[in-house]
């Protein structure tokens, strides 16, 4: 025989072992969490034309596949009510693949830019960080962090693996997610799995689909202008392609969002923008779950005003978008810093929302008061809140509420509290016929209701 022609049959058993291998995508691994009491997608790829066996450890049962001609697979799994640790085995002719320490419960993805990607020891880190980071003993609480990628189409696959929460592995994760995930675990009792997929400095832009710059023109032009810079891509959907879609099979509890301060000068489109994009993120993924986020904290932007039309750009998505949620942290904001500290009390707000509306698990209120009407009575504007009970005040008058005069200007106003509703009246407006509160950038008004929680900008215009 020939040299050549060993080598070409060398080449040949090599290829053919090659493509007998059973590969999985990474986010099925050791370690992962499986969403609890749902037909859940295992998919990979093979040889074409192989038969695999799938076997879930937790009731024994065999599920067969034979890869098609595109040599891509994938069967539906029924898992059980929260538990484990378990194990997977995908048998095929001549390999397998087991995974092992498979945990059973509730899986969400955490998304947005650096207030969402925010660790324990990022630049300055987070209140408290030392002891937090000595106490995050959560064997139950599993992470997947999705490595940084951009890719100009979906992508298939995309780099990072599963980790048990530990001080070790906590301390590089998204501190508002750990906090969000302690306070599910401890009050539930099941296993939490967290997919973090945060890219600092990222606009909405780059999370959503490309059909939704096909389907509004206004949007693409929105797109168009960003300007590139040195913290994130700005192409659209280049973040959804290379982060997002590999993982729309994988069956999730829903997503938590902190974004926004990288939209704020376009903030005119954004309660559409950002209404989108999350549909488009639940078309590809096939069903309406839950998506929850963070109103942007107060910070001295460059540009008056930008900060407040974009919260009110928030406050109005959270109506439009079905199934959706948003927490106010006007009062635990750094106006000098972007990136607030307090990481802990976003993530217990946000879990707080997900335990009343989602899992109907707990009775307090979990929404700051929200601006529901106005009624105009001569001189004196009367409004009215949702989520109102037990208004209160934290100092000795309430701060932030204008009057538009019908010579277009603003005044500050004077506020009164009285049944749960506020009575504005200002000197210099005889005939109002507006409303405005929080509106500004760095503004930290002192509103809340008996909750504890924070009154949202808005604007009644």
């Amino acid at each position: 025989m020939k040299p050549n022609q060993l080598l070409f049959i060398v080449v040949l058993l090599t290829c053919q072992l090659a493509l007998a291998k059973i590969t999985l995508p990474n986010i099925f691994g050791d370690h992962m969490v499986l969403q609890r009491n749902e037909a859940v997608k295992i998919w990979g790829w093979a040889q074409t034309g192989e038969e695999l066996i799938v076997t879930t450890s937790w009731d024994n049962k065999e599920y067969m596949v034979k890869t098609p001609i595109t040599a891509a697979w994938e069967v539906l799994v029924n898992t059980p009510e929260a538990g484990g640790p378990f194990k997977i085995t995908i048998k095929g002719l001549e390999d397998e693949v087991v995974l092992h320490d498979i945990l059973i419960g509730e899986v969400w993805v955490c998304s947005g830019q650096s207030n969402m990607q925010w660790t324990a020891t990022t630049n300055a880190g987070i209140d408290n960080a030392e002891e937090e980071i000595k106490k995050a003993d959560y064997p139950n609480i599993r992470f997947f962090m999705v490595e940084r990628r951009t890719a100009e189409y979906p992508q298939d696959d995309l780099p990072g693996n599963w980790e048990v929460c530990s001080p070790e592995t906590m301390k590089d994760f998204s501190a508002v997610a750990y906090f969000f995930a302690r306070r599910l675990q401890t009050e539930m009792n099941i296993p939490i799995g967290l997919i973090n997929n945060a890219w600092g400095g990222s606009p909405a832009e780059v999370w959503a689909t490309r059909s939704v710059f096909e389907e509004n023109e206004d949007l693409k032009k929105d797109a168009d202008s960003m300007k590139v810079t040195p913290w994130s891509p700005v192409t659209p959907s280049y973040l959804y392609n290379g982060m997002v879609h590999a993982l729309t099979g994988f069956k999730i509890a829903g997503t938590i969002w902190y974004q926004g301060e990288s939209n704020v000068s376009r903030h005119d489109n954004y309660t559409k923008l950002f209404s989108k994009m999350v549909a488009s993120w639940r078309s590809a993924w096939g069903y309406e779950f839950p998506f929850y986020f963070v109103q942007i904290a107060p910070y001295k932007y460059d540009t008056p005003e930008v900060g407040a039309y974009l919260r009110n750009s928030q406050r109005i998505a959270q109506e439009v978008i079905p199934n959706s949620g948003m927490v106010v942290v006007s009062d635990i904001a750094t106006i000098n810093d972007i990136h607030p500290p307090n990481k802990q009390d976003v993530g217990l707000r946000l879990a707080n929302l997900v335990l009343k509306e989602t899992y109907k698990n707990y009775d307090g209120e979990v929404h700051g008061p929200l601006y529901k009407t106005h009624k105009i009575d001569g001189k004196k504007v009367e409004v009215l809140f949702e989520h109102a009970d037990g208004l209160m005040v934290r100092g000795k008058q309430i701060t932030h509420f204008e009057i538009e005069s019908t010579d277009g200007k603003w005044y500050p106003a004077k506020a009164k509290i009285k049944d749960d509703k506020i009575i504005l009246t200002s000197k210099k407006v005889t005939e109002p016929v507006n409303v405005r509160f929080g509106w500004s950038n760095t503004a930290e008004p002192n509103l809340f209701n008996r909750a504890g929680l924070p009154a949202s900008a808005f604007i009644s215009e």
